[in-house]
């Protein structure tokens, strides 16, 4: 299913399905969900902890932290979105380790959870860490749809900039100039970390 097909699914959820905020769902203490956001508790102090809880004033919540039904719609979209595609990048690389690896471990005495974190994770990683960078600039090159249900992102505001100052071509180049710098950082860090888990052969 396209990504704005489902952003348009949970933004509808969101606003027409959840109550108003003075009926607001509660499932957890402090946690509100409503047609106009997620309200949450948020840290005040550590020492002792205090938490600041959202509190319905008037129409809304005031008091501790609030996402917007454009910002949670985005979130919702973008990670489940992505959490898919990932999940079977995930489930390839593992699967792509020979089950004689399993069958070894297990002749050895190991627990489950011991063949995975130590021999079967160490060797799909370098299977799955290539697929998984491509998914990284993905999400983050997806998020510019967040225009789509009129959540206010970099493409949005800088739209908005265009259509007040005139000046298109600074904008488009700010635009890019930002989504280049994160990718070249997600990628920079993506192949750092696939040279640090890479076997290395004994060289002849």
């Amino acid at each position: 299913m396209p990504l704005v097909v489902q952003l348009f699914f949970w933004y509808a959820v969101i606003t027409d399905l959840l109550p108003a905020p003075a009926e607001a769902l509660n499932p957890l203490p402090g946690v509100f969900l409503s047609n106009r956001g997620f309200g949450f508790p948020t840290l005040v102090a550590l020492a002792p902890i205090e938490l600041n809880y959202p509190v319905l004033s008037g129409f809304n919540f005031s008091g501790g932290g609030l996402l917007s039904p454009e910002f949670a719609a985005l979130f919702l979209g973008l990670a489940l979105y992505t959490a898919a595609f990932i999940g079977e990048i995930v489930r390839a690389g593992i699967l792509a380790v020979d089950h004689g690896q399993f069958e070894a471990a297990y002749s050895l005495g190991h627990s489950q959870r011991q063949v995975m974190r130590c021999i079967v994770l160490p060797q799909a990683l370098r299977i799955i860490v290539p697929p998984l960078t491509s998914q990284f600039l993905n999400c983050t090159k997806n998020s510019s749809l967040a225009v789509a249900i009129g959540y206010p992102d970099l493409v949005s505001i800088a739209n908005t900039t265009i259509n007040q100052t005139g000046q298109a071509i600074e904008g488009i180049a700010i635009i890019m100039l930002v989504y280049l710098t994160i990718s070249l950082a997600i990628s920079g860090f993506m192949n750092w970390y696939n040279r640090r888990i890479v076997l290395r052969g004994n060289k002849r």
